[in-house]
This record gives structure tokens, C-alpha cells and sequence, in this order.
């Protein structure tokens, strides 16, 4: 059995999911809900994995610790600082609950490159891609001062911390269609990634 990282892998499953009319965690591609994937991924990589959302029941079933969001109505960088918050390890990867593609050699990757960083983020030609990223606990307080001013995005923080950014072309070897930061939010999405058309 592989050695598993010191890291917490945490998914975000906060969302309301408005446009897909569904809970998009448990929407199935090629015959597995999208968060039994991201799970068995991070239990394969990580020594914990954290679940942040408001609907608890629905997850235990899962080998997870789960969390209601510290910051109700936060969005996405209240869920982030919820799973810092309970992070057992210093550094934690940070996914939303609808990506059915991570890759495992892009993961590890980054942690190759982790270094002393705050931050590790890839930026892909569509942007920083917040939501495939490592976060140390130093973090914590910048987050919370973005959500004390009313901020609601994650990448308004990395000024204020050490972040490294990590350009596509030294990972898309790993990932040569993107498929990594693909998210489902609609069920036309859902219907292209079904029908094999989701590469950025």
C-alpha cells in the first residue's frame, strides 16, 4: 500500500446547485457519483479527508469527518476556511464536490512543489484554478479578514500570503485536456461531459 501523504484532502459541497436543479455531488459519471470518486481519490492520497456542506446527512456514509460551514452562506471560501479550520495537518488540498476528473499524477505533482509555499496553485490558460489547490493553515487569517470585508473570492487572499503559482505548461503533460478543473454546473455540461465532448 502507498504511503499515504500528511495532508487533509477536503471537499467543498456547499453549493445549491440552482443551475443543475440536482445535487451535483451525487450525479454519476460513467457510473459513480461524482463524490465517491473525489473520495476514494483522497483516501488513496491523504491521511484525512474532510466533506464541508450543510446537508450532513447525506454523507455519512462516508469514511470522513463532516463539517457545517463555519460561515453559513460564505460560498466557496467560507467552505475553504471551515476545512482548514478542522484540518488536522498543515497543508490541506482544496476541491469542490462536482470535478469527476482530478488526476492523481497532477496531485502529486503539486505536492512535489510544495515547498514552503502558503499557496500552491495552478493557473491554466482559462485563470488560477483556486479549487485544485494546496492551503497551509497560515492561511486562516487572511481568509478571515477577506470574509470580515465582505470578499467572496478565494484567490483575494493570495496577495496578502506566500503562494506559488504553477503555469500550465510544466503540469499539461499530466492533464493534456484540462480534465482536471472541470466542474458540472448544468445539465448541459452534465450532457457534454457524457458524451466524451469536456475538454477545455
Amino acid at each position: 500500500m502507498a504511503i499515504k501523504n500528511r495532508i487533509t484532502g477536503i471537499i467543498l459541497s456547499g453549493g445549491k446547485s440552482i443551475r443543475m436543479g440536482e445535487n451535483k455531488s451525487f450525479i454519476e459519471i460513467e457510473g459513480i457519483p461524482i463524490i465517491s470518486r473525489i473520495h476514494s481519490l483522497f483516501e488513496r492520497l491523504f491521511d484525512e479527508v474532510i466533506i464541508v456542506t450543510n446537508q450532513k446527512e447525506l454523507y455519512r456514509t462516508f469514511k470522513a469527518k463532516i463539517y457545517s460551514d463555519l460561515f453559513p452562506n460564505g460560498g466557496v471560501i467560507g467552505g475553504l476556511y471551515t476545512g482548514l479550520f478542522f484540518s488536522s495537518f498543515r497543508y490541506s488540498f482544496c476541491v469542490a464536490s462536482d470535478m469527476p476528473f482530478l488526476k492523481e499524477s497532477l496531485i502529486k505533482y503539486l505536492i512535489e512543489n510544495m515547498e514552503d509555499y502558503d499557496v500552491i496553485v495552478p493557473r491554466t490558460k482559462d485563470g488560477l484554478q483556486p479549487l485544485h489547490a494546496f492551503y497551509s493553515k497560515n492561511c486562516l487569517e487572511p481568509i478571515s479578514k477577506i470574509i470580515e470585508d465582505r470578499g467572496y473570492r478565494i484567490i483575494d487572499f493570495y496577495k496578502i500570503v506566500r503562494t506559488k503559482i504553477i503555469d500550465e505548461y510544466k503540469f499539461i503533460s499530466l492533464d493534456p485536456r484540462r480534465e482536471s478543473f472541470i466542474n458540472v454546473n448544468t445539465p448541459e455540461e452534465l450532457l457534454r461531459i457524457k458524451q466524451g465532448k469536456h475538454h477545455f
